[in-house]
């Protein structure tokens, strides 16, 4: 089995097993393409190691993979979340071809996993996602459409992929419920709060039919142009109206889904319920939350008691 085809095997494997997003394949992929890469170029350096095919990724040893990663820390001075990932991907890789029976030994069974430590998203003050919900212009066809969509990552916690995927049919107004297939197709109702639902039915009476100008598209959130919006050009979108609501924090892609989760938690919500609706398979990926929650707590009682 050459390269290539064992790394579409797996992943269509991955694809098919785990319902993996496309970015996570992307991931897998460019982990493994990457170690191919290091592992031709260790054997074109070590002339009694090159074949006529060149480095096989089925032949790798613990030695190569011990190299791959001391390259990577080494000389690509790669942050700890991606030499964790890619050993990560190098082990799934490899368990899966032990299980095919392509391999006899599991070149990555001796190879520790890095812990990382969980650090704690960066989260919003509820005044700072007021500033940025603000932000848009709701005069202007496209102000209308980016405050609904804020509305709707807040009040729904949404990943942004998740959003931007969204089409008309997940909507239920009359329900006040969005329907969300999230990671490893699993389905969730979460539901969009009287705030959302108002701005929804405003954006789907005019505006998106404004934007689409009589042509027909599936998707509930659209570009001029009638095409769908993407990750890349609402999170550009998130930024600029930050900035112009004077919002002067760092933020992340998930920035306003981590102000979900905080700010229900620090209103009093039950974590289990968070997790629901976040839609995390583990709660122990929900418990961050409970920490940012907690540091909120602590500088608050700071700032106010007397004796902070």
């Amino acid at each position: 089995m050459n390269n290539t085809h064992a790394l579409d095997e797996f992943l269509d494997n991955l694809w098919l097993q785990d319902g993996l997003s496309r970015n996570t394949l992307q991931s897998y992929r460019s982990d493994l393409d990457k170690f191919l890469r290091w592992l031709d170029n260790y054997h074109l350096g070590n002339s009694h190691l090159t074949s006529p095919q060149g480095a096989s990724l089925l032949n790798a040893t613990q030695a190569d993979i011990q190299g791959f990663l001391a390259y990577l820390v080494n000389e690509e001075k790669s942050k700890a979340s991606s030499t964790s990932r890619a050993v990560s991907s190098l082990k799934r890789f490899y368990r899966h071809q032990l299980h095919l029976n392509k391999i006899s030994n599991d070149p990555t069974l001796k190879i520790a996993t890095t812990k990382l430590p969980r650090t704690l998203p960066k989260t919003l003050t509820e005044q700072d996602v007021e500033l940025i919900l603000h932000a848009p212009d709701t005069e202007k066809l496209l102000g209308m459409r980016d405050r609904t969509m804020l509305e709707v990552l807040y009040a729904t916690g949404l990943r942004v992929s998740e959003l931007v995927g969204l089409s008309v049919a997940q909507v239920s107004i009359s329900m006040g419920v969005v329907r969300v297939m999230g990671k490893g197709n699993k389905e969730r109702l979460v539901p969009l709060g009287e705030d959302a639902v108002d701005w929804l039915k405003k954006y789907l009476a005019s505006t998106r039919p404004e934007l689409l100008k009589k042509k027909l598209s599936a998707a509930l959130f659209v570009t001029q142009r009638g095409s769908g919006m993407t990750r890349q050009m609402f999170w550009h979108l998130i930024k600029r109206h930050a900035a112009n609501g004077g919002l002067t924090k760092p933020l992340s892609p998930h920035a306003l889904r981590h102000a979900f989760a905080t700010h229900l938690l620090n209103h009093g919500a039950d974590l289990r319920v968070v997790q629901l609706l976040l839609g995390h398979a583990d709660i122990s990926t929900t418990q961050i939350y409970t920490h940012v929650a907690r540091e909120r707590l602590k500088q608050l009682h700071k700032e106010n008691h007397p004796r902070g």
